[in-house]
């Protein structure tokens, strides 16, 4: 099967910082110049988180970075978007982010056909010694399957 998303950016970082608990695909509203920055890869999530305010679901520290050929009618790089989901997923966002240390955080940005999407995560922070554990069980997995390929052969 051939996919038809084009990740542009991910978060790998994420991945060990925090447990993901769950995950939503969004829509984001952009300018014309954003989006073609972003074609070109010229966009960073690094410290970018979203938040919730009256009803609308805000991603923050998104870096766009200013598109080339655009005029002087460009955009801030780091202007508040808006991500567009369904009421349900909102509302329900609403209630899970009031829960103690919990976060969205985007893992991904990518192009699905021709839109931008946000692949948006619901994340709790990991504590140190969380984040020892899962490298410490990470190097027994790899030494696990380095032993069954000697094995093998």
């Amino acid at each position: 099967m051939v996919s038809n998303r084009r990740i542009v950016v991910e978060n790998r970082k994420a991945r060990h910082d925090y447990e993901i608990l769950e995950t939503y695909e969004a829509g984001i509203v952009l300018k014309g110049s954003e989006v073609k920055s972003i074609r070109e890869g010229r966009v960073s999530l690094v410290d970018s988180y979203a938040t919730v305010e009256n009803g609308e679901v805000i991603l923050h520290n998104l870096h766009i970075a200013p598109y080339e050929s655009a005029s002087h009618f460009g955009h801030d790089p780091k202007r508040p978007r808006k991500l567009l989901l369904n009421k349900y997923e909102i509302k329900r966002l609403i209630g899970k982010v009031k829960e103690k240390g919990l976060t969205l955080i985007p893992l991904k940005i990518y192009f699905k056909k021709h839109l931008v999407k946000v692949e948006l995560a619901l994340v709790r922070g990991k504590r140190k010694y969380e984040k020892r554990e899962a490298i410490k069980r990470r190097m027994i997995e790899e030494e696990i399957q380095r032993a069954l390929k000697r094995e093998k052969r």
